[in-house]
């Protein structure tokens, strides 16, 4: 357990490491940011910086001797950077789930393998192997890259009279996984910590809705059966408990509806705090920038509960956080802006949340 004046390191200085380190200021905890992008928002509001490449092993082995824990925002953190400081230092999660997380195919047999439910999918290396895979799965599908994709990135739709040569070049002739179309109902999403000692606490399952492949609200508690959402919880510490995890997780489902009712497929893993979890900023009594921070520090889990009946959180992306002051002025909402130098079309600058009481 650290006590408080305790550093902790954190691998990228975008804005999931900006809301941690002041979270962990909270707790009396330092934050020693590592990032190689000198204007990242994170060096804001730390307490140490450094600024170098994640595969320097020199500045590596320097951060590891300042901190007492390390932790990273996003699972792209190349695999050697965490070898080479958990020699010096706990990395948590720990580094076997940041490369589960990081190749789509491993993951998604990795889920399979503890019994839960994901989209059919097939490993696609090259176009012969794609066209198979499109022979067993059908149209409309979605071919993605195994490494590096998100919001929407990395990711290509299969359908009626796509060229499959095209559709291959579309995500750069990479390894890739294609997946069987899920004719979902809602986007739903866990999150969840589990501590040192294995405790675990969730929060309220939310319900997502994403614009252009970018998550554009998130509302608290989601509209699904308690059944389904204590299925949801189930599914997600499974998974934790697999992994050995600790710090805050976040596990992307589809709910599909059907004549038999509610059912849940897992859709990604975020070993991290994740997008869909910032209503907790303001709707939730820990928030889940917090609870990371108490979770890898070895402290004990905070209080999930929800404030009022209802908390939605909006993300401001590209041109809508020019309306900051407009959104202060609003009874009741709570503004959180990245510290961005630069605006540009898709890219999150901060979000927005109300409590609905």
């Amino acid at each position: 357990m650290l006590k408080p004046g305790a550093t902790i390191g954190i691998l990228g200085g975008g804005q999931l490491a900006r809301m941690l380190a002041a979270a962990g200021a909270r707790l009396g905890l330092k934050c020693h940011i590592f990032s190689p992008v000198a204007d990242d928002p994170a060096f804001d509001v730390c307490a140490a910086r450094t600024c170098a490449d994640f595969l320097d092993e020199a500045a590596l082995a320097a951060f590891a001797e300042s901190v007492d824990v390390v932790t990273y925002e996003f699972e792209n953190v190349p695999a050697r950077t965490a070898e080479v400081l958990e020699a010096h230092r706990p990395v948590r999660p720990n580094p076997k789930v940041l490369a589960l997380t990081q190749d789509r195919l491993i993951e998604k047999q990795f889920v399979r393998g503890l019994g839960v439910a994901t989209a059919d999918f097939a490993d696609v290396s090259d176009l012969d192997a794609l066209t198979r895979a499109v022979a067993q799965l059908g149209r409309p599908s979605i071919l993605k890259t195994r490494r590096f994709g998100y919001d929407g990135k990395g990711q290509t739709r299969i359908v009626d009279g796509v060229d499959l040569d095209d559709a291959f070049n579309a995500v750069g002739g990479a390894p890739s996984i294609l997946e069987g179309f899920v004719p979902f109902a809602k986007e739903v999403s866990v999150v969840a910590a589990r501590g040192l000692d294995g405790a675990f606490r969730a929060y309220d399952i939310c319900e997502n809705i994403h614009e252009h492949h970018i998550l554009a609200t998130t509302t608290a508690p989601a509209a699904i059966s308690d059944a389904t959402a204590r299925a949801a919880v189930e599914m997600t510490r499974r998974i934790a408990e697999a992994a050995d995890y600790v710090g805050v997780i976040a596990v992307e489902m589809f709910v599909v509806s059907d004549a038999e009712g509610e059912r849940l497929l897992v859709n990604e893993i975020a070993p991290r705090v994740h997008n869909s979890g910032h209503w907790t900023l303001d709707g939730a009594v820990t928030s889940q920038f917090e609870q990371h921070m108490r979770a890898i520090a070895g402290l004990p889990l905070g209080s999930t509960r929800r404030h009022g009946r209802q908390v939605v959180m909006r993300n401001l992306i590209g041109a809508d956080a020019d309306k900051w002051a407009q959104i202060l002025a609003q009874d009741g909402a709570c503004l959180h802006l990245y510290g961005k130098k630069e605006s540009r079309p898709g890219r999150k600058m901060g979000h927005v949340t109300e409590i609905l009481t």
